[in-house]
């Protein structure tokens, strides 16, 4: 990897060098360096571009790298990954996209990213978005995360998006047998004309099942963002899902959220709240010392940490 590539890794992963465990790197469109373990195995697709994720029945405390980069400007790349998780088995992923774009054509990355999480497994996903570059091209990033959980399961999802992506369109669909848990945390800030839409449906199939969906963003300069869900209650279940937004300068939030019950015990709550800075928060940081500026960037980091 050159610096560019080393820096983007840093920033979508958190890794310096290579990770211990089972990874798999892949770098403008082509496969730079992988590894596999005895519980975990990375197979090649035949018949479209992406990887399967192979986690054994009752691996436990291990870990899976599969970062993205790109580089190279006017690149559009798009992978297909699904991930078997192994009954009874406790394993992070950890995915993530970085975009450096210095030319003048859009750079994009698309991602289908399919997980079956087996019988009382549980996984921790944590998915990274972040762009940069000094050219005039977009950089522009489009997952859809398709998750299947048998009964017992459990998937904590954490995707964030913090910088310099353009435009994206994050779908995320989930499917629940009985006694399973899914809970998603969403991470957004926007600047300048950026747009990012989000949309989340689940499907509480199962008795027992339960589902968690919080958003939280900011939206900046003249930047927009639209956040739609639709929790559908089929079962015996309960769900909940909140979309927390701070406004800033000239910029827009639409929320648009949607709970079907379709059965007598099932138990959906939405909450939604969406506006600027209170005027009192920032007083009280300036009273300690800093400037307003200084006052909006503590309370922005702490809205969305």
């Amino acid at each position: 990897m050159d610096a560019i590539q080393k820096r983007l890794l840093e920033e979508v992963s958190g890794l310096h060098e290579m990770p211990e465990g089972a990874y798999n790197i892949r770098a403008n469109g082509q496969k730079i360096a992988r590894n596999t373990t005895a519980n975990i195995d990375i197979v090649t697709k035949e018949d479209k571009d992406g990887i399967d994720i192979i986690i054994r029945p009752g691996t436990k405390k291990e870990s899976v790298h599969i970062p993205v980069l790109l580089s190279e400007t006017g690149l559009k790349d798009m992978v297909y990954n699904d991930f078997y998780v192994g009954e009874d088995s406790d394993v992070t992923i950890i995915a993530g996209c970085g975009i450096h774009n210095c030319g003048d054509q859009d750079s994009a990355h698309d991602g289908i990213h399919t997980f079956h999480v087996g019988k009382n497994a549980r996984l921790k996903y944590v998915e990274k978005h972040y762009g940069d570059g000094d050219g005039n091209g977009q950089n522009i990033m489009n997952p859809t995360t398709i998750i299947e959980i048998d009964e017992g399961g459990t998937m904590e999802m954490e995707s964030v998006q913090i910088k310099g992506v353009d435009s994206t369109n994050r779908v995320t669909k989930g499917t629940l047998a009985a006694g399973a848990t899914l809970i998603i945390q969403e991470k957004i800030m926007t600047h300048g004309k950026q747009f990012a839409e989000t949309h989340f449906d689940v499907d509480l199939n199962g008795n027992g099942c339960s589902t968690n969906v919080v958003s939280r963003s900011v939206a900046r300069d003249e930047s927009r963002q639209m956040f739609y869900s639709n929790i559908n209650g089929n079962a015996a279940c309960s769900g909940h899902s909140e979309c927390d937004a701070i406004i800033m300068d000239r910029g827009v939030v639409g929320a648009l959220p949607g709970l079907t019950a379709n059965h007598i015990d099932a138990s959906l709550i939405h909450e939604a709240a969406i506006g600027k800075i209170a005027g009192e928060q920032l007083i009280k940081l300036m009273t300690l010392g800093l400037t307003e500026e200084e006052a909006e960037e503590q309370i922005i980091n702490g809205f969305i940490k």
